[in-house]
């Protein structure tokens, strides 16, 4: 007998990873051939006895760790400053020509993530800069002045020259590179700015040493862009805080799947799965491709996905998506589609869209740039000539003109909008909400009348029990349905699935039947357990004489069948397309915010009437055709409503271009998500409310942001031009430089703020 069992080979079963054993052989459970597991694998089928809850949990954490990712069409690349800009590959930033950096980052040893190229590019330069600094600031004459201190020796100008050489060259690099993207891009902004005022002050500096009589520009220099580079350290990381959500949905999809062929498991890259594939994903495991169940059942958490907080229970037949996480259950899948045509591919690339359209907002945005960059040379020029010429020496008027400069930098209005944007748009895709419109999810807040599509929306778009009532002493509710069971078994009427799901729920036995009969037109009859029992229709008791109870009462959206035991009634079963339960609190919500809710429906007048009535709406639409829809929309807006239409069907696609905003759930048809400007992965009501507030709270956000990054220059601009230079008020460059940062990395900060309540 072997007593080191840290050496010996273990054996499991992919499907019940729980039984291990010492040798190959077949699973006890299932009869598949038992694989070899590491210590590793075997440690990990423990948590087949985890509660899903727990799993979940741990799994929380991986939010926190950043993967490199090489996955075929998930390698994005971005412009560290410009969050706006996405690309499938390396480059340059078309705005500001910085080199664009991987979207994900690797993890280092230790579990703590490595900085992007662009942000640890900043920092290095910063602590060259910040060393280089002290020197300089040490042998300029201004600063031994004020630390009343000499020291001078032979050449010790030119020292100070070569030092501030370095500084500006190596430390105002990423300036000078991005003016030259810009002029190629014929779009100036911060970059150009702050690599003039920086050659500016560099270029006089270098006279002074080579003849021109004044005093040298060095220490100024080498602060100002050490603010500078400290400031976009900042930024960046404020940035990618504030656009990080897109990098966790690209992060959702796995690198690796269990691929089976036969008997065996095989590794492979996800990226290499194909239709009708077959993987297993294991307890604890992210789904690596969509597809469908085919043996298994399990607990999935789709929160990242869909916004669906609980996990949701998955057995054979059902769909799974990329990205979910598995519960305690080993599951296979046969795979629907490659990893290009997945939903989760598809959301990254409506995000993506999504985040690099421009709405009126955003234009508005960057016209307001451009003049502020415009306004930004004008006043350094203008306030360069008025010193200049009312007697202040060159270097204080060029001091000045190199305040305003950079004091109007248009950095923070050039991101106050993005990255809202980029913020908000992959946030809503973590909660269910796909933007496919822009300018539509910004005019949310505009919305004083919704339009409602009944089935599948307001409804769950399928019949269901939604009453059982026994007329029979000692017949109990739960016996009426094990025989309307029995008798719709085997049937494919909406009425039989709905009878056979209830029974489902409740865990009913259904009894054996015999001498099965169709009455037609009117129902179903059998013997069960000795009786003649019948489901008929209202139709087949007018007809036989039967009479009703003088207490019944249905609904008018409710479908009623009588169940009838040895001729004798002995209780009915009502049916409907249910209400859900999210759609009342949705309705009352809206109401809060003073918007109207209308249903629209192509059903008749007393089943729209019972459900407006029911739900508290406005007032409804009921017998409308599919054109007719578009014609009702038409009529709300040409009486000055701003009108936002949800509807998940082919026959609502018209309505849905014609809304203001059209909103189609996920559940529905290609046609109704293609004709609308926002998608509801989950089709609850309560996300349309989710939609409106969010759009309200984006648009809040930008004008915030707007606000601060043209408000503050209200202020900053006359100071440092030197307004109150008589009082003795006056911003150096380098306070100049650090309001303009604290500027960018509030506009920033605000963005990461924007939540979904």
């Amino acid at each position: 007998m072997k007593h080191n069992h840290h050496n010996e080979q273990r054996y499991t079963c992919p499907m019940h990873p729980e039984i291990v054993k010492d040798e190959p052989g077949n699973c006890p459970k299932c009869g598949m051939n038992l694989v070899p597991v590491d210590a590793n694998e075997k440690e990990h089928s423990q948590l087949q006895h985890l509660h899903t809850d727990n799993i979940i949990e741990a799994s929380s954490h991986e939010e926190h760790v950043v993967e490199q990712r090489n996955t075929q069409g998930f390698q994005k690349y971005t412009c560290p400053m410009h969050p706006q800009i996405i690309q499938d590959g390396p480059g340059q930033c078309p705005l500001c020509g910085m080199s664009l950096v991987p979207i994900a980052k690797p993890v280092t040893h230790g579990g703590h993530e490595a900085h992007s190229s662009g942000i640890a590019d900043f920092k290095k330069r910063f602590y060259v800069v910040l060393f280089l600094t002290v020197p300089i600031m040490l042998l300029s004459e201004m600063i031994q002045h004020w630390l009343n201190i000499h020291i001078s020796f032979a050449g010790s100008n030119y020292v100070l020259l070569i030092l501030s050489s370095v500084v500006f060259f190596y430390g105002g690099w990423p300036f000078l590179k991005g003016l030259i993207g810009e002029m190629r891009a014929k779009n100036p902004g911060m970059m150009t700015l702050v690599a003039f005022a920086i050659s500016i002050a560099y270029i006089y500096s270098l006279a002074i040493v080579l003849g021109l009589k004044g005093m040298d520009f060095f220490w100024e220099l080498a602060t100002l862009i050490l603010i500078m580079l400290l400031g976009h350290w900042i930024e960046m990381k404020s940035v990618a805080g504030a656009s990080r959500e897109l990098e966790l949905l690209v992060q959702l999809l796995p690198d690796d799947a269990h691929l089976i062929n036969g008997d065996t498991i095989t590794e492979v890259k996800t990226d290499s799965l194909k239709e009708n594939d077959v993987i297993l994903i294991k307890p604890g495991e992210k789904v690596a491709a969509d597809g469908i169940i085919v043996d298994g059942e399990s607990y999935l958490n789709e929160s990242m996905l869909t916004g669906e907080s609980k996990p949701v229970e998955k057995s054979k037949g059902d769909k799974v998506i990329a990205g979910a996480i598995n519960g305690n259950g080993a599951i296979k899948v046969a795979v629907s589609h490659g990893v290009k045509d997945s939903y989760l591919s598809q959301v990254v690339k409506l995000v993506q869209d999504a985040q690099q359209s421009k709405s009126k907002t955003q234009l508005i945005a960057d016209r307001a740039a451009r003049w502020l960059t415009l306004v930004a040379i004008v006043a350094g020029v203008s306030t360069f000539l008025v010193w200049y010429l009312s007697g202040k020496g060159l270097a204080f008027s060029i001091e000045r003109m190199v305040t305003v400069i950079v004091i109007c930098c248009p950095h923070a209005l050039g991101l106050a909008v993005p990255l809202v944007v980029a913020k908000s748009t992959a946030l809503s895709a973590k909660h269910g909400l796909l933007i496919k419109n822009r300018t539509a999810f910004e005019n949310a807040r505009k919305i004083t009348t919704l339009v409602f599509d009944k089935t599948g929306t307001l409804t769950v778009g399928k019949f269901e029990v939604s009453k059982i009532v026994s007329l029979t002493e000692g017949l109990s509710e739960h016996e009426l349905l094990k025989y309307a069971a029995a008798l719709e078994q085997n049937s494919e009427h909406p009425i039989a699935t709905g009878i056979m799901q209830k029974a489902k729920i409740l865990a009913i036995q259904i009894p054996v039947v015999g001498d099965f009969n169709a009455i037609t037109g009117k129902g179903v009859e059998a013997t069960i357990e000795g009786n003649d029992i019948k489901i008929v229709s209202p139709g087949y008791l007018k007809e036989s004489n039967v009479e009703l109870p003088d207490d019944y009462m249905t609904d008018a959206s409710e479908t009623v069948v009588f169940v009838l035991i040895n001729n004798q009634l002995a209780g009915y079963i009502a049916l409907s397309d249910t209400i859900r339960p999210e759609s009342a609190e949705a309705i009352r919500s809206l109401g809060i915010d003073n918007i109207k809710s209308v249903l629209l429906t192509g059903d008749n007048k007393r089943v729209a009437e019972t459900v407006a009535r029911k739900l508290g709406m406005d007032f409804f639409f009921a017998e409308v055709l599919p054109h007719q829809k578009l014609e009702k929309i038409k009529e709300l807006q040409a009486e000055g409503e701003f009108v936002a239409m949800t509807g998940d069907g082919i026959n609502d696609a018209p309505a849905l271009a014609q809304a203001n905003i059209g909103i189609a759930v996920g559940s529905g048809s290609d046609i109704a998500a293609e004709t609308a400007g926002i998608i509801l992965v989950n089709s609850n009501p309560q996300d349309i409310v989710s939609f409106i507030q969010f759009g309200k709270a984006t648009y809040r956000k930008m004008i915030q942001n707007l606000i601060w990054a043209t408000g503050y220059n209200v202020v900053a601009l006359p100071l440092a031009a030197g307004v109150l230079y008589k009082m003795g008020i006056l911003l150096s460059p380098a306070a100049g430089a650090v309001l303009m940062s604290v500027s960018t990395v509030v506009v920033a900060i605000n963005a990461s703020l924007l939540k979904i309540k």
